[in-house]
């Protein structure tokens, strides 16, 4: 006999469908289960504007709703959006309970959706799979708690500790297989970031290749001087998504502003200069997923600024000798990043990922 985490279980598989296309709306799953304890619903939030996951699988229950369960991976909605509320229409189709992992940390919502129905006589219970819905949607409750983005710090680094042969020259590290990989992380997160470095000495066009990606790729640069070239490649790709330049207010005074406006960038200024305005920045855009793809300097800066939330390293078999370029110049040494983290092997390249605990 299926249990209440089998239910759950089959919602949060649901959910994770809608993985990088959702955004800035949470990944959601829901389950109907019958009075007699039959499946008789399910469904998933597809994208932001369309409806939720409750709403689909409702639909496909119809009747068999009456007197059952609904399992879901979070609070269902009491309030209007660019879709209606939830609540009612669960209240309307005669649910008789409702299962939830988590609530919705939305001030809008935030305990409200719950108290509704129960209200109305539903039976509520929170808690199954809470951790394995807060995981699959942690840029939606970073967003939602630090106003910045979720930020996976990626990096390609050689066996002896280094992200480049020499600073200011680009050195490729990893084979095919991993290079598959990191264009399956770009189509799935809202934005990728990297600091005026990359773009003057590896000129990257910061899209994603390969792997279907349908909602636009934001591409951010952390130029606080404008040195920004306006024939960099990635502004020749604005058709996959629009490229920010995060800038200081001085600098966006500059007549070289209006030039780099001209060749497609849009300006966005941080007001405090640093790295954490520069994230509040992109936060206040919606950006919920930020891919951190280097170069040191913006590597160091998210660590000392205690902003990476995540790790994402290709280890590679290279050495680059005493005169490369350290990653994080001693901040953290990959064994240390390494320790207790999930390992996969990429050909040639070793996958390490890892959460990021504030105790470092």
């Amino acid at each position: 006999m299926l249990t209440p985490s089998d239910y759950i279980a089959r919602a949060l598989f649901h959910a994770a469908r809608g993985r990088g296309q959702t955004s800035p709306n949470p990944m959601v799953g829901a389950v109907v289960v019958s009075a007699e304890g039959v499946v008789v619903g399910q469904g998933f939030h597809r994208r932001a504007g369309e409806p939720h996951a409750e709403v689909h699988a409702l639909r496909a229950a119809g009747e068999n709703a009456r007197g059952g369960t609904l399992y879901c991976t979070l609070e269902p909605c009491c309030h209007v959006g660019r879709t209606g509320p939830c609540v009612p229409l669960i209240v309307k189709s005669g649910i008789a309970r409702v299962v939830a992992s988590v609530e919705d940390p939305n001030p809008l919502v935030s305990g409200r959706g719950f108290a509704l129905l129960r209200e109305r006589g539903i039976r509520v219970e929170v808690g199954p799979g809470a951790a394995e819905a807060m995981e699959l949607n942690r840029s939606f409750f970073t967003l939602l708690s630090k106003r910045r983005p979720f930020v996976v710090l990626k990096a390609a680094v050689s066996q002896d500790g280094a992200v480049a042969e020499r600073r200011g020259q680009r050195t490729l590290l990893t084979a095919d297989t991993a290079n598959r990989h990191a264009h399956r992380l770009r189509a799935e997160v809202d934005a990728i970031g990297v600091g005026v470095g990359t773009i003057i000495s590896d000129d990257p066009f910061l899209t994603a290749r390969g792997p279907y990606r349908e909602r636009p790729l934001i591409r951010v640069i952390f130029d606080r001087q404008l040195r920004t070239p306006t024939g960099a490649r990635v502004l020749s790709t604005r058709e996959a998504g629009p490229v920010i330049i995060v800038t200081t207010d001085q600098a966006a005074r500059l007549s070289r502003a209006r030039e780099l406006e001209r060749a497609g960038a849009d300006l966005e200024i941080s007001a405090a200069g640093t790295l954490a305005s520069a994230l509040n920045c992109l936060g206040g855009r919606q950006v919920g997923s930020l891919l951190l793809e280097g170069g040191a300097s913006i590597y160091r800066a998210a660590w000392d600024e205690e902003l990476v939330d995540y790790v994402t390293l290709y280890l590679t078999p290279h050495v680059l000798g005493e005169r490369a370029v350290r990653f994080l110049d001693g901040r953290s040494s990959v064994a240390e990043l390494t320790d207790g983290s999930s390992v996969t092997r990429l050909g040639p390249d070793t996958l390490i990922e890892r959460y990021v605990h504030r105790s470092r």
